[in-house]
């Protein structure tokens, strides 16, 4: 299926690994000019690099941190020059607040929640001035259920999901359209179930045992639903938060 993304102008926060990184690439990938950004310069080159790999587009990476208002307008104002403006926005940073305690609460609030809407509002005349307007902000399954163990982290993503609705409602009238994707538990290298294999395999396992296909998520799982959502094919679609989790949270043991 041609998703029509050719030509599409995309920034993606925390596009330097992950699944931000594997979005990214399949955005170049279908002809779509592409900025990154991220808080690490070394793995934002590194990152640039492997995107570049046989894609004729033009592709940017910048240095940004989310808790920082300022960062965030220059680096959009970098973005929006480097690629000749913006049509697709993915808001996929998360502060990594994953307990209960007051710094968790702060990370989470300050990036996951405000970061989202700074970087929303720095991008939005940009949007306004497309003619293919769309947000896919990013929150998790964990704001499905409760979370005792990632409290910040869960009550943030619930905030984004509410957040999208919000903004779907504001923005219709100015052809942009908003959306969120939940990802279930993903394992890609480098993260945090990668890392828990090795450092708390029970832990590993018996979150891996929730999966009624008997496997994490990928990045490519998570990133072909990004990449229909901001595409033409999804025209029709807003205000919506996707749970794309193989499953997980249907409570089936494997």
């Amino acid at each position: 299926m041609d998703l029509k993304l050719s030509g599409r102008r995309v920034v993606i926060t925390g596009g330097s690994r992950g699944i931000g990184l594997d979005t990214a690439r399949r955005f170049a990938e279908e002809g779509a000019h592409v900025s990154i950004c991220a808080r690490n310069a070394e793995t934002l080159e590194a990152a640039k690099t492997e995107i570049s790999a046989g894609n004729d587009v033009t592709l940017h990476a910048g240095f940004c941190d989310l808790a920082e208002p300022e960062a965030i307008s220059a680096y959009i104002a970098q973005a929006a020059e480097a690629i000749g403006g913006i049509d697709i926005l993915v808001n996929n940073v998360t502060g990594g607040g994953t307990g209960s305690r007051e710094s968790d609460w702060i990370k989470s609030v300050n990036i996951d929640i405000l970061g989202t809407v700074r970087m929303t509002a720095a991008a939005l005349p940009h949007l306004e001035a497309s003619r293919h307007g769309c947000i896919i902000n990013v929150a998790s399954r964990s704001a499905f259920a409760p979370a005792p163990k990632a409290q910040a982290y869960g009550a943030a993503k619930a905030a984004l999901m509410h957040l999208t609705t919000s903004q779907a409602a504001e923005l219709a009238g100015k052809g942009i359209r908003v959306n969120c994707i939940a990802p279930g538990s993903t394992e890609f290298p480098g993260g945090f179930w990668e890392k828990m294999s090795v450092r708390n395999p029970e832990l590993y396992a018996s979150t891996l045992a929730t999966f009624p296909f008997g496997r994490f998520g990928r990045q490519e799982d998570i990133s072909s639903v990004m990449l229909f959502l901001a595409s033409p094919v999804a025209g029709w679609i807003t205000g919506q938060t996707l749970l794309v989790d193989g499953g997980q949270t249907l409570g089936i043991s494997t």
